[in-house]
């Protein structure tokens, strides 16, 4: 579930239920490791987020497929015990928010007649002066029926962590030297994503995105006042995209150096 030396397909790696699995081999708690890992990503280690959030999923009857899981988890901490977050400011950098999902990534042919399958996995990390503060990996709750609602869909959530940081910097310009910079929020590009900054920046509904509920068009007004902007960004560069499924090889290190700074 994190850095491999050689890459495999995705599927393969996404745990399920395993009903039929073996059992655990081992009697340590389950519920306390993942407790403890959850303690790790939240604070010093976002490389683990996904990773942690997959095996959170099974706390109630952990099979043997999840215990490994686990495991790994561990071996890959233990090889990098030493390593946390590196800080380095640049003045020049932006209050940044990189947004990512996986429309259904959670479904597998194994529990194909299971309804949680079909939900998305979303992330968002959040930098300031290239540093990064706050992030976030979740299974969405709701079914989502389009990349596009998806996409919004997070986008919006994101940016009820953006709006009040950025009312927060601007309190903190009174008393503290800080770039009088609008923030940057930067999305993944999906084949339809052309659409999904139109909807964004789009004067009024689209016939097909008037099912999307209201809540999440609160941030519409800072778009078209200029306070936060929309940009496409590549896979490679799309930062989030270590929350929301599985990576492998030079892309995990390419992004987790990005994130953490080795």
């Amino acid at each position: 579930m994190l850095a491999a030396s050689k890459p495999a397909p995705v599927f393969k790696l996404l745990l399920n239920k395993d009903l039929k699995g073996l059992p655990r081999k081992y009697d340590w708690s389950y519920r306390s490791v993942i407790g403890m890992c959850g303690y790790l990503e939240g604070s010093t280690r976002p490389d683990i987020s996904m990773a942690t959030h997959q095996c959170a999923r099974y706390n109630n009857d952990p099979k043997l497929s999840h215990e490994r899981a686990i495991r790994r988890i561990r071996k890959y901490l233990l090889g990098t015990q030493n390593k946390g977050i590196i800080f380095s400011p640049n003045s020049k950098q932006r209050l940044e928010c990189f947004v990512d999902t996986d429309f259904s990534g959670n479904w597998t042919a194994v529990d194909s007649e299971d309804p949680e399958n079909v939900l998305s996995r979303t992330g968002y990390i959040i930098f300031y002066a290239g540093c990064p503060i706050h992030w976030v990996s979740k299974l969405r709750t709701e079914i989502a029926l389009s990349t596009t609602e998806l996409e919004y869909v997070v986008l919006s959530q994101s940016m009820r962590e953006v709006i009040p940081m950025m009312s927060i910097l601007e309190e903190f310009k009174q008393v503290l030297f800080i770039p009088d910079i609008p923030p940057i929020v930067k999305c993944k590009v999906f084949e339809d994503n052309t659409i999904h900054i139109k909807v964004v920046t789009a004067p009024s509904m689209m016939p097909r995105t008037k099912h999307i509920a209201l809540k999440y068009h609160h941030f519409r007004s800072f778009v078209k006042s200029g306070q936060i902007e929309i940009f496409s960004i590549g896979t490679t560069e799309q930062t989030a995209d270590i929350f929301t499924k599985p990576l492998f090889g030079d892309l995990f290190l390419h992004l987790r150096k990005k994130m953490m700074g080795w």
